[in-house]
């Protein structure tokens, strides 16, 4: 079967301080790198060494996993496996880019993030143009605070066409309407994003063909929901294999609502779900779906 992953391991330490991130800054003990490190190249091995399904995987750290050499090592290792469909990471692009060079240009993808006040905004476009010369799928994001929306503006300015700038509803923020048309106009697929989808009791394809897999190999159907499924390295994990509902009342991250049967969003990201990339570029100014 086709078998969608995030993989979220006990990284934690990031190098940017972003306000609105509770890991902001945080430094991880050698220790804890250690464990991590090993963490990754367990699912790694297992990855590469299992033949039951076609996999996608989405690496989701709490901190930057770029900077450290066994992700980049892993997204290299894993892209030339001719059973992994797709291997993409969420990075906020600090560090450099030239070991995509090794990767499969075809299976790697970057879900990258664009933190104003974090880095020198020439750093970080530069950082996405070595990207298109490399000919790696990515996308771009902002939060969407006013403060970033200047920020944004440029970005979109100076991205090339066919790279989608996203834009996430910043946590607890309420958007009027002429708030929410001005982060519209930059990103058509705002609205997804503006307010929390109710989820409970609809079907969702976490918890059958999407798995959340923490560092000892813990699954559950996402993130977001605590219940544990097994686990993935003893094979516990494919015991009941089946649709399920969602249990929560609402569902407010894009790596957990794009899953939901009841949006079109397979649709719409169709062939770039992990790496959130539309299928067709959403050009400002159409119809936008609500």
């Amino acid at each position: 079967m086709d078998l969608t992953l995030l993989y979220r391991g006990p990284l934690a330490s990031c190098d940017y301080d972003c306000g609105y991130c509770p890991f902001a800054k945080r430094r991880d003990t050698p220790g804890q790198l250690s464990a991590d490190r090993a963490a990754l190249d367990r699912f790694t091995r297992w990855a590469v060494g299992q033949r039951a399904d076609r996999l996608s995987v989405l690496f989701t750290p709490w901190g930057e996993g770029l900077v450290r050499s066994w992700y980049r090592r892993a997204l290299v290792e894993l892209s030339h496996q001719p059973h992994i469909r797709r291997v993409a990471i969420q990075t906020n692009l600090s560090g450099r880019t030239d070991w995509l060079a090794a990767a499969d240009r075809e299976c790697v993808a970057l879900w990258c993030t664009y933190h104003p006040g974090q880095t020198r905004y020439d750093r970080f476009l530069t950082r996405t143009r070595e990207l298109t010369d490399l000919g790696v799928r990515f996308s771009v994001g902002v939060v969407g605070l006013p403060e970033h929306l200047d920020h944004a503006r440029r970005l979109r300015a100076d991205l090339p066409p066919h790279v989608y700038l996203w834009v996430n509803a910043a946590e607890g923020r309420t958007y009027t309407d002429p708030e929410a048309a001005t982060w519209t106009a930059l990103d058509p697929l705002f609205p997804y994003s503006r307010n929390p989808h109710p989820s409970a009791g609809l079907p969702c394809r976490t918890g059958e063909s999407v798995l959340s897999v923490d560092g000892d190999g813990t699954v559950r159907r996402c993130h977001f929901v605590r219940t544990e499924l097994g686990n993935l390295y003893d094979g516990s994990y494919r015991r009941d294999p089946a649709p399920r509902p969602c249990p929560l009342a609402v569902c407010d991250c894009h790596i957990g609502y794009v899953h939901l049967e009841s949006l079109p969003l397979y649709d719409v990201f169709a062939g770039g779900v992990l790496e959130r990339i539309p299928a067709r570029f959403p050009h400002s100014g159409g119809a936008v779906p609500g």
